[in-house]
């Protein structure tokens, strides 16, 4: 991995990551355009830049985070699912990872889902949260461990099959991330450190970079998001994802074999 490499993943990674496009899939289609090596470190990185994603989410929301414990609670309670299917599928979902095709049929099932979403849930205008449907969304967030479903996608959409409204539900989704994505990256650095890995000092500078560059173009991402679903809706996001399921299957099957992430 070159910094310029470093910097264009953690682009990409800070505009996904909260959209419901999957950042895995877009992460795979990028690794495998620069023919990034699948060492060790490659997969530290795309998981610790989560790190400057997360740090975004708590910025853009400062306040919220510092009103009440019952939002503490509630984020708690969404994520109780995550923890127990994390743990007992922890090794299940790491081979999911190494297979292209099933983050290409996730991109295209999840693109057709989200071209009906805004018909299925069009009266859909709660804005409440409730312990209840903090702890549904958080079942629904469980299906993105399915490589290429998308975190966000899958939360938003459980979100508003509670009645919850499309802003609501995304942001809903962004507070869920803090905990999911901070949680599963600490695991995986101690899984690391367990196993003797050592960073370099490029290496420690990548992640530096990537960092810095996935929370400023997270930031970006997050408030253009909000504005541009409570107007438009899903639709074009489904159209994406079925260009890019598309796309990953043609690469995989035509061009070359993918260099995985």
């Amino acid at each position: 991995m070159t910094s310029i490499q470093a910097f264009i993943l953690a682009i990409i990674e800070g505009i996904t990551e909260f959209l419901p496009v999957s950042s895995t899939g877009h992460m795979i289609l990028a690794s495998s355009f620069f023919g990034i090596e699948h060492d060790d470190f490659t997969k530290l990185f795309t998981i610790v830049i989560q790190l400057g994603a997360i740090l975004s989410v708590i910025v853009l929301y400062f306040k919220r985070f510092f009103q009440t414990f019952e939002f503490y609670y509630k984020i708690v309670v969404g994520f109780i699912p995550a923890v127990i299917l994390g743990l007992l599928f922890a090794k299940k979902i790491d081979s999911l990872l190494e297979n292209p095709i099933t983050v290409a049929i996730s991109l295209l099932i999840g693109g057709i889902l989200l071209l009906k979403v805004d018909d299925w849930f069009r009266n859909s205008t709660e804005t409440e949260i409730t312990y209840f449907t903090a702890f549904k969304i958080g079942l629904f967030q469980c299906i993105a461990m399915i490589p290429g479903v998308s975190r966000s996608g899958a939360s938003i959409v459980g979100g508003m099959s509670q009645k919850l409204n499309r802003s609501a539900a995304a942001e809903f989704s962004f507070f869920l991330a803090v905990p999911t994505m901070f949680g599963a990256t600490i695991k995986k650095c101690y899984d690391y450190y367990k196993d003797g890995f050592v960073l370099t000092h490029d290496q420690i500078n990548f992640l530096i970079i990537g960092n810095v560059v996935a929370f400023i173009v997270a930031l970006i991402a997050i408030k253009t998001f909000i504005g541009f679903i409570s107007k438009n809706g899903f639709k074009v996001f489904g159209y994406y994802r079925i260009i890019a399921g598309i796309t990953l299957l043609i690469i995989h099957f035509f061009v070359h074999s993918l260099t995985i992430i």
